[in-house]
């Protein structure tokens, strides 16, 4: 069974940092994109970041500059480094697998941001 697992949400000042990490429980994502969504209440779930396993990346305009992926293909890990972080990054944030039709979630982890 597939499962990814986030960690590294929190309450954080608006400026600070986090840094959130997904673990795969399988090698077989090792093939997969990999990536972060993010769900704010009342809102669409939104891509954050991406990578593909060869290390192409993808960002929201709202997070360039400013968020950072990262992918360990020996682990199976994808982090999500948060800087500068404002409170309309508040939201649930969800780790992401894809290959081709087939995707897998995390179970999400929350994100708050606020003085």
């Amino acid at each position: 069974q597939v499962q990814l697992v986030e960690s590294g949400g929190g309450l954080v000042q608006p400026g600070g940092s986090l840094r959130l990490t997904c673990a795969a429980s399988t090698t077989i994502l090792r093939a997969y994109a990999m990536g972060w969504y993010r769900q704010a209440p009342g809102k669409q779930r939104e891509l954050v970041a991406s990578t593909t396993n060869d290390g192409i990346t993808v960002y929201a305009d709202s997070v360039k500059g400013r968020f950072t992926i990262s992918r360990d293909n020996a682990k199976i890990t994808v982090a999500l480094q948060m800087n500068s972080l404002k409170p309309e990054d508040t939201a649930v944030y969800y780790c992401n697998a894809r290959l081709g039709i087939t995707v897998y979630w995390g179970q999400g982890t929350q994100v708050t941001v606020s003085s």
